[in-house]
Parts: C-alpha cells; sequence; structure tokens
C-alpha cells in the first residue's frame, strides 16, 4: 500500500475558524490536525452562552475543579476537540458526545470510524482527528533542556544510539526531541501510553517505523511526521490507515445511522 501521509497542522485561533482547511484534509488524506493557544481560546470560554451545551457530560467537571486556570484550560481543550470535530464531520459542535477510554482518551460516542488524540504543554493545544485509523500526536518545547545520557537509556533503540553519537554535538538535542515526540505520539495512538518500551521501536530519519536493529516495521500503514509550530514548538503525529472505508463524505448524516442521528442531534433540554 502507498505510505500513509499526515496532515500538516492548522493553526485555528478562535472557534469561528477558519475551519475550510480541517474538513478538507480529512476528505483528501483521511486525518486531520490542529493547534492553537489557551490564550486565544479563553474569551470563547468566559463569554460563549452555550458552554454548559457545549461541554456536555464534561460540565460537571468543569464546574467542580477549584483552580480557575485549570477549569478554563480544561474547558478550551475540549472546545478545541468538539469544533474540530463539528468542522469535520459538517455538524453543531455541541451536537457531539464526547466521552473517555481507560486513561482518559478522548472518543466520540456513537462514530467508532472516527480517532480524537489530544495533547498540550506550555500555551499550546493541539488535536488530531482521523477516519481511517488511529492517531496520536504529543508537542513539546523545541528548546527544551533534556538529559541525554538518562533520556537515551529510556528511549533509544541501539540502531538510533549509534546514529545520535554519530551526529555533532550540537544536533543530539534535537534529534532527540523529534524521536522523543514522535515515540509519544505512537504510543499514544496504540493506546499506550507509558506502557510500550520506547526502546522497542525507532525511527529514521525520515520518519519511518523501524524495529530495534533498524530493520524495516511497517508496511506503509503508518505515517508520521514532525512539524515546528509557534516557532517554539515540534508537534508530532502518528497516523494509521486500518483499510477503513476511503469515502470521502465525512459528514455525521452519512456516517451515522439515520434513526440514531436524529436522536443525538436533537437539543438537549433547558436546565
Amino acid at each position: 500500500m502507498d505510505r500513509v501521509t499526515c496532515a500538516p497542522p492548522l493553526h485555528v485561533p478562535r472557534p469561528a475558524g477558519p475551519w475550510t482547511g480541517v474538513r478538507h484534509h480529512l476528505a483528501q488524506r483521511g486525518n486531520a490536525l490542529v493547534h492553537t493557544t489557551w490564550s486565544e481560546w479563553l474569551p470563547s470560554v468566559l463569554t460563549n452562552p452555550r458552554l454548559r451545551q457545549l461541554l456536555g457530560q464534561d460540565w460537571d467537571r468543569y464546574r467542580r475543579t477549584p483552580d480557575p486556570a485549570v477549569r478554563h484550560r480544561f474547558a478550551a481543550a475540549r472546545l478545541l476537540i468538539k469544533y474540530t470535530a463539528g468542522a469535520a464531520l459538517d455538524t453543531e459542535p455541541e451536537h457531539l458526545d464526547l466521552a473517555y477510554r481507560l486513561g482518559g482518551r478522548p472518543y466520540l460516542r456513537g462514530l467508532d470510524q472516527i480517532d480524537l488524540s489530544l495533547t498540550h504543554t506550555g500555551d499550546v493545544i493541539a488535536v488530531g482527528i482521523s477516519r481511517t485509523g488511529r492517531i496520536g500526536v504529543d508537542i513539546e518545547f523545541a528548546d527544551r533542556f533534556v538529559r541525554l545520557d538518562l533520556l537515551h537509556r529510556r528511549i533509544l533503540t541501539p540502531a538510533e544510539a549509534d546514529e545520535l553519537a554519530a551526529l555533532p554535538a550540537d544536533q543530539r538535542t534535537a534529534r532527540t526531541l523529534r524521536l522523543w515526540t514522535l515515540k509519544e505520539a505512537y504510543s499514544k495512538a496504540l493506546g499506550q501510553g507509558l506502557r510500550l518500551g520506547f526502546s522497542e521501536f525507532g525511527f529514521s530519519r525520515g520518519g519511518t517505523l523501524l524495529a530495534p536493529d533498524g530493520s524495516a516495521a511497517s508496511r506503509g500503514e503508518w505515517g508520521f511526521a514532525t512539524y515546528s509550530v509557534l516557532d517554539r514548538y515540534l508537534l508530532s503525529v502518528a497516523c494509521h490507515d486500518a483499510g477503513l472505508s476511503p469515502a470521502g463524505d465525512t459528514s455525521v448524516g452519512t456516517m451515522l445511522d439515520p434513526g440514531f442521528l436524529s436522536v443525538m442531534t436533537q437539543s438537549p433540554p433547558p436546565g
């Protein structure tokens, strides 16, 4: 099969968008990647009269969170997920039911073909969405200080350790951070988190999945990419093609049973 390609990140500075690229990427590539900042989305959290409807089952958790900064960031992340999914699926975000698997991974109830991944650090939050298989995203500061001697033992395969040893000293930290975020993204896509041993798989400089000895470990069903965003962060994504339907129409109305759709899109009762 052709190698899967991960869509480049789109900066969406507010709930109003722009969202055109998200639906285009999902239809053309099967996945989309969005990033923004807490501060850009905070005004919507503070002023949106539909916040309770948008948060849905997360409303009670939002209200019970005592720290205002934590509470507002929690809400902004959930709004980004719902607005991204709403744009991709051509439906109102408050009509989507966000739930969580063991470990906290978000998913859309009733939309099993859609996979989601959320990451955040510093002021940035990012969401990946896929209609063809699993997706995982991870973000880190590009200038983050790391103890290379400690990190190497935890995350590198023998082939990666040899590659890094051959690099000039001033390039090793950047390469290590890229490998770290790629491995975090892949682990999240698999739903393993930190349970997956990072020294059990590796990546080539071109982003190909490798076995510990440096041999190929994928036949093209996985795609990986790392991007620089907002000049300060590295955003990595792992996307998978599970051989699901390649149909380009990703609206909720064509992905769900009509009866279930009519129930799901009914306005919630006031209260």
